[in-house]
């Protein structure tokens, strides 16, 4: 299905001066579609988020480029590429729909009425902890303020970062090994992470007691690439190990090759085949508190919903917190 500006006349559109003529309601119209295109990573990937067919989405863009005067992107069999010209319009893009947002914002607030977006960046492979505030936060957000458009993406941590910086995403949910100048942090709890073997791996049929710290020294590692607690360089030695992965699964699988240990959080090793094929190792001895975190763009103001979705985040935390003591 075809979008009503897609058949907008047959004549081309004429070129302007962003200086002389402003930004009118059709540009800002043609300049979404292509913000979509790009974080969607092409036109064919943007037809379903778009809800418009491939001819559609490339007559638009088009027009775009000829608005403006600039070739912004290349496509076809080699794939989909932003030009120079397209990456510094994008990022263009980020700021406006952020100004519009904030402007939307204040204009709500003043009649007291929460409008808005929250393009929210979370680690993946933590739906598992029920230490996580997120689900009970998403519910808040919605009781509270159904008319806030809420989106979710689950990934790795570098891209929940660079999302953030960038203005993709409005805050991102993230594990903390160290902070970085860029970022403004509100902590909100722990995760707890053991070091494990898996059911194929030498040290799983030995008895929990009798394992020693000379065996786990000696034993293959995987090193979790981003996960850098210098804690765990007091219990294994990384420098040696020739297996390295980024995400909590590429870890466990492994793990479970038995080849290697390595550490995984707590709530995901017993929620993987029900713990069956994942053994701790020494738990009372090793084990490591790692901080979760909402992140903000370092200065970054907290608009009126941010600030009602980080509440939300820490008073559910702060329960979960206070039910584990009792």
């Amino acid at each position: 299905m075809e979008s009503p500006l897609s058949k907008s006349g047959n004549t081309s559109p004429t070129k302007i001066d962003v200086n002389q003529h402003g930004i009118g309601v059709a540009d800002l119209k043609l300049l979404r579609v292509f913000k979509t295109v790009v974080e969607a990573g092409g036109f064919t990937a943007a037809c379903n988020e778009l809800n418009i067919g491939l001819a559609a989405i490339s007559k638009q863009i088009s027009d775009l480029e000829v608005r403006f005067g600039m070739k912004l992107c290349t496509r076809g069999r080699e794939g989909f590429f932003l030009t120079e010209h397209g990456k510094i319009t994008y990022q263009a893009c980020l700021d406006l729909f952020s100004s519009i947002s904030q402007f939307r914002d204040k204009l709500n607030n003043a009649r007291h009425d929460m409008f808005g977006e929250l393009n929210i960046g979370i680690i993946d492979n933590t739906i598992t902890d029920t230490k996580s505030p997120i689900i009970h936060a998403l519910s808040e957000i919605h009781r509270k303020a159904p008319k806030v458009s809420v989106r979710l993406h689950a990934t790795q941590l570098d891209e929940i970062e660079r999302g953030v910086l960038d203005g993709r995403f409005t805050c991102g949910l993230v594990p903390v090994y160290h902070e970085k100048p860029e970022f403004d942090y509100y902590f909100l709890y722990e995760e707890i992470s053991h070091l494990y073997c898996g059911d194929k791996h030498p040290l799983y049929s030995i008895a929990s007691g009798k394992i020693t710290q000379q065996q786990i020294k000696s034993a293959e590692t995987v090193n979790h690439f981003y996960a850098n607690h210098s804690e765990k360089n007091t219990y294994l030695e990384f420098s040696s190990s020739n297996a390295i992965a980024v995400q909590v699964e590429a870890v466990s699988m492994l793990i479970l090759s038995g080849n290697y240990i390595g550490f995984l959080p707590k709530h995901y090793a017993l929620h993987l085949f029900g713990g069956a094929k994942l053994k701790p190792l020494m738990p009372d001895e090793i084990n490591i508190a790692t901080p979760f975190s909402l992140v903000v763009k370092k200065g970054n103001a907290l608009s009126t919903v941010l600030t009602l979705f980080l509440n939300a985040l820490q008073n559910e935390a702060k329960s979960q917190t206070l039910s584990a003591a009792g």
